[in-house]
């Protein structure tokens, strides 16, 4: 099946936030189409395992949860978005219920809740250690149902926008700016294709690999951000990149993400002398926030020199196997048995706490564009995500914003609009495709070494001056050579990197997950760190 030429929704990625949102404006009489740059399942959501966090149990109430993502936020989150999105909560888990999603449960029927840092109650539903994976799957089985149109293999370039396509000579109803379709990649014709809609909704992840090391897949290469920030819309608070603190440490560089929950069971961090040292720099020891478990570990490597630290999990109390299958299962392909020996891990790049600003409806300053998910920055996750609260804020601003994208759709007049095509000339394909690779390899180096879990004004201005060189190369290479899917993913990337050094050095404190040796204090003042767009 081939795209058509027009849709009332076009959605860029297929993650829990994308595929939420599909179905909800589907279900309300309006053709979708979701398109995703690789397989339909290759997403964030799909390697989350810890699970979804919701007050869900009579032990628990909705101020603890409140009070524990304020906290984690480090004064950073805007409280009446917390309480909105967390409110929400069970109703949208119910939602997920209904679409078969099976958590986990107990002998007696009641659903099994994990804990994880931060947490002061057991309230992280899952199922096993394949949370997003289940969630997932519910979903892909539902939006066929609503005959949303999937297509895969293509990459959105950039959004269409009035403003853009005024300069290219043609007539828009109107004066203000707005959404008015965007340029794909088809990666299998090789093509790039125009598709006209009245609304787009960015769902297109975080950006880890502008990072050496990360949990995220190849996916994750910040393109919502890069391409609305070519759109004219400034970004907010890009500096707080948070570090996993538990990733498996091998040699060759491969990194898989060993869940917190598994520290919610009972798994200590030792040191070289085996030795639990947490407790030192938290109350909460190993269930303190992730941004303090990070620096800790960075903190201990460096006065040790060891490369790694250790995670105790054969002190816990639970059957390993059966209640983390497929960390265990990825723990043993590497040699190593939970049950019997701690698992050796560091911290690596996880999730964007900042992004494009929306409000609760997922709506952003340009008309007709929605972002939801880790791509947009709504005010839950302040300074430091609380883990667990990324899925249950997809899912319930998805469900938000489907509501507004509904109405929006239904009062927007249906004038046929011609969009300008994609000019792509007999521009011979580079033979410097080498340059590409160097170019990535110094990008993820450059932002691991001066822009990793402990920063420095130098660091960072060093920085932004190579990752500028970057830039400069990439762009004229962008216009003198074939599009293709590695030279727009590189693109992207060296664009969302200079927003976050741009960012990094405009916070003047350390907060959070952005620890500067040259601000160690807090401001006595929380605010927003906003950056102006890169239009190239």
């Amino acid at each position: 099946m081939n795209p058509e030429s027009e849709y009332d929704l076009v959605i860029v990625g297929s993650g829990i936030a994308g595929l939420s949102f599909a179905l909800n404006v589907a279900k309300a009489g309006h053709r979708v189409a979701i398109f995703t740059k690789k397989d339909k399942a290759e997403s964030n959501t799909n390697y989350a395992q810890g699970g979804i966090a919701a007050v869900t149990s009579a032990g628990d109430d909705l101020d603890k949860h409140v009070e524990d993502t304020l906290d984690a936020g480090d004064g950073l989150c805007d409280a009446a978005v917390v309480e909105e999105i967390l409110k929400e909560g069970p109703d949208r888990i119910q939602d997920l219920i209904d679409l078969g999603v099976s958590f986990s449960s107990l002998e007696d029927g009641r659903i099994s809740l994990g804990k994880e840092g931060g947490h002061s109650k057991r309230r992280v539903l899952h199922v096993k250690d394949i949370t997003g994976k289940a969630i997932e799957e519910a979903l892909l089985a539902a939006i066929a149902k609503e005959g949303v149109h999937l297509f895969e293999h293509y990459f959105a370039i950039d959004l269409i926008t009035a403003k853009k396509v005024r300069k290219l000579g043609f007539k828009v109803d109107g004066e203000d700016d707005r959404v008015l379709g965007l340029y794909l990649y088809d990666g299998v014709e090789n093509e790039v294709k125009t598709i006209a809609a009245p609304a787009v909704l960015l769902a297109t992840g975080g950006a880890g690999q502008t990072y050496l090391y990360t949990t995220n897949p190849s996916i994750a290469t910040g393109d919502g951000v890069a391409m609305a920030s070519r759109a004219g819309l400034s970004m907010m608070n890009l500096e707080f990149i948070q570090f996993h603190p538990t990733t498996f440490h091998s040699l060759n560089g491969d990194r898989f993400l060993i869940t917190e929950a598994v520290r919610g069971e009972g798994a200590k961090l030792l040191d070289g002398n085996g030795t639990p040292f947490l407790k030192k720099y938290h109350p909460l020891a190993d269930l303190a926030p992730r941004d303090v478990v990070a620096r800790a570990i960075d903190r201990e490597m460096k006065r040790s020199g060891a490369p790694f630290v250790h995670l105790d999990t054969p002190a816990m109390a639970v059957n390993f196997p059966e209640r983390f299958p497929n960390v265990n299962e990825n723990c043993l392909s590497r040699g190593v048995d939970p049950s019997k020996n701690p698992i050796p891990v560091v911290p690596a790049a996880h999730y964007s706490c900042g992004g494009i600003p929306t409000q609760l409806d997922c709506s952003t300053e340009l008309v007709g564009l929605y972002a939801c998910g880790e791509v947009a920055c709504t005010g839950l996750h302040g300074a430091n995500r609380l883990a667990s609260n990324s899925l249950l804020e997809a899912v319930v601003l998805a469900y938000r914003g489907s509501q507004s994208v509904d109405k929006f759709l239904r009062n927007e007049k249906k004038n046929p609009l011609r969009l300008p095509e994609w000019i792509d000339g007999d521009v011979p394909a580079s033979d410097e495709r080498v340059v590409l690779s160097h170019n990535l390899d110094e990008l993820k180096r450059t932002m691991w070494d001066y822009v990793g879990i402990v920063r420095s004004t130098k660091r960072l201005e060093r920085a932004q001056s190579r990752i500028r060189n970057l830039g400069r190369e990439i762009n004229e290479y962008y216009w003198n050579a074939k599009v293709d899917l590695p030279l727009l993913e590189v693109r992207n990337l060296i664009c969302v990197s200079e927003l976050i050094v741009r960012s990094a050095l405009q916070r003047k404190e350390s907060r959070g997950l952005h620890y500067t040796l040259d601000y160690p204090d807090r401001s006595s003042v929380a605010e927003n760190v906003k950056v102006k767009p890169l239009l190239h």
